[in-house]
């Protein structure tokens, strides 16, 4: 084996899974930090979503409860915001008609 050469650790499903999750939320906190998207944005709710679900799916597959807890609370926080915005959206449309 080559000096060079880099023992890689293999990824599993759920690797790419936490990845994916994790990704989705610091992606979500980059664009609010760079005023792309503000936190009311539909895309930054989702983002935030679907990222914290992932992160937590991997999270109890790995068995690590401290990140459990961290992403199922902002799964929760997220679905939240989520859920208030659908309820607004709903008023909206009942003072319309």
């Amino acid at each position: 084996m080559c000096d060079t050469q880099m023992n890689a650790i293999p990824m599993t499903p759920t690797d790419y899974l936490g990845f994916a999750g994790v990704s989705m939320i610091l992606l979500a906190y980059f664009l609010n930090l760079k005023k792309i998207l503000d936190t009311d944005h539909l895309l930054y709710v989702m983002l935030n979503f679907v990222g914290a679900f992932l992160a937590c799916l991997a999270s109890v597959i790995m068995e690590y409860l401290p990140f459990v807890l961290l992403e199922g609370t902002w799964f929760l926080v997220s679905a939240t915001a989520l859920y208030r915005r659908w309820q607004a959206r709903k008023r909206r449309a009942c003072l319309v008609n």
